[in-house]
């Protein structure tokens, strides 16, 4: 694997984001978009994803990006379960509903992959900060 140098380059990152666009697209149409309480926790949650990722990419560890991928991890999964309320109140068509899943499912399968792949080779530190002339005085 190449190095990464900006979390946009992930793949996982680049489905996230295709997901959030998906779910923005579903939950601005006609009833969906009144339910308030559902379209707002399926919206936070796909954006969620993307923003774990990013979060975790820059942070100082690999141990710390782990976590924040699986958080990342757990919002695919809470967005599937919300699918599946909006397709059970009919505000997604069934071919939407499997669209916009499959989209989730694929971000989640990366990013199970992608944190197989940092325990798999560990760096106990990403980012190295040279030395740094701090100044304390007010």
């Amino acid at each position: 694997m190449t190095a990464i140098a900006r979390f946009e380059e992930i793949q996982a990152w680049q489905a996230a984001r295709e997901l959030t666009k998906n779910v923005y697209s579903l939950t601005g149409q006609q009833a969906f978009s009144r339910d308030f309480g559902l379209r707002d926790q399926i919206r936070r949650a796909a954006i969620s994803i993307m923003s774990n990722i990013a979060e975790g990419f820059e942070s100082r560890t690999d141990s710390q990006f782990i976590n924040f991928l699986g958080m990342a991890k757990a919002s695919a999964g809470e967005v599937r379960a919300q699918l599946y309320a909006a397709l059970d109140q009919n505000y997604i068509s069934e071919a939407q509903f499997q669209e916009t899943y499959a989209l989730a499912e694929k971000c989640a399968r990366q990013i199970a992959n992608f944190i197989k792949y940092l325990e798999a080779n560990p760096r106990p530190r990403r980012i190295a900060e040279d030395q740094a002339d701090y100044h304390t005085d007010l």
